[in-house]
This record gives structure tokens, sequence and C-alpha cells, in this order.
């Protein structure tokens, strides 16, 4: 008998905790400001960006995930002779960054559950950054893996019981890594729609 109250304790424990977790998918569209070493190649703004984000908290404030993202740089450059190594060419120059941040994430909520919930997080992992430059017929194309920290602060507005809008600033930062013996750095400002599940 004392088998039947323990299990029947357990499910009732289980079923309480299923109860208090929850779930979000955000999915933002995402600008794009260069920082160091990208904005020396890119100094324009992006406006091209998608970010989906997943996180999963256990009753408490801190949810767990990934974040994953694609962010586009583009500049064009003014026709004049550009020096590279013992190189020079003549010509416009077309410059294009692209950033795909993949990463494992958490988030501290502050006041989870109300109108407006401020928060916090961390994701690590790596941005797959390839670059190129276009010039006449030729192309000048880089790539690198590098390792990320993205820190973030965010907002999420609270609308109704399955969805909510968010705001939420990211600065991504990439290691020096392969073609690139530079950190790429850029700053992302997200807004978009969350999912409850």
């Amino acid at each position: 008998m004392k088998k039947i109250y323990f299990t029947i304790i357990a499910i009732l424990l289980c079923a309480g905790t299923m109860l208090k977790a929850q779930s979000y998918s955000s999915l933002t569209y995402s600008m794009g400001f260069a920082t160091g070493d990208l904005a020396d190649f890119i100094s324009q703004t992006s406006f091209r960006g998608l970010a989906f984000d997943y996180r999963h908290t256990g009753g408490d404030n801190v949810g767990l995930g990934v974040s994953f993202a694609w962010n586009v740089f583009y500049e064009e450059k003014a026709y004049e002779t550009y020096t590279r190594g013992n190189a020079s060419l003549t010509g416009r120059q077309f410059r294009y960054s692209n950033f795909f941040p993949m990463l494992v994430a958490g988030d501290y909520y502050f006041s989870q559950g109300d109108h407006i919930d401020p928060f916090v997080g961390l994701g690590t992992g790596v941005i797959y950054t390839l670059r190129n430059t276009d010039m006449n017929v030729y192309t000048l194309e880089e790539e690198a893996w590098n390792f990320a920290l993205t820190p973030e602060v965010g907002l999420m507005f609270n609308g109704g019981f399955a969805e909510s809008l968010t705001v939420v600033a990211r600065y991504n930062y990439g290691f020096a890594a392969g073609d690139l013996p530079e950190p790429q750095s850029y700053i992302s400002l997200n807004v978009g729609f969350v999912f409850k599940q």
C-alpha cells in the first residue's frame, strides 16, 4: 500500500512540475550595427536579418535553449584604387559579410508571467562568418568558424496566453579564426513574436 501512495505522490509532484514548465519560441526581425573590425570593413547598418530562439523553463525564472540567426551586412564602395598586400585594383567594391550564429543560450527572467518581463541572457557557441569582396570580375572570399559569446538584454510584452512580443539587444562577439585574423562583432536589435507552449 505504501508503494501506491508513493507512486501517486510522485505522479502528482511530476504533474505539478510539468504544469509549471513552459517553453518559448520566438521569430524576430534582426537589424545589425557593425563594431570593431567589421565596422572597418562595412560601416553600413544591416537591415537584413532573421533570428529564431527557443527557451525551456522548468517553472523557475531561468530558460535554457538555443539561438540561431542570420545577419547580412553590405556596402558599396566608391570607384577608386584599392590595395591589398602587394596588389592594387581600380574600380568599385561591393562588400558583403554574412553571419550565422549557432548558440546554446540561457536567460534569466526577472518577472516571469507579468505584462512586461525584462530578462538578461548569455549565449555561447559558434558564428559562421562568410566575407566577400567583389570588384570587377574578381571575388575575394574569406570564411571563419568563430567561437562566440553573445550577452543579451530584452523585454517580453505578454499580450495573451499563447503569444507576446519581444525586443532583444545582443552583442555578438566572434573570436578571431580562419581567414579573419581579427574578432568579428556586431550589435543586433531583434523585434518579433514569441509563441508559448
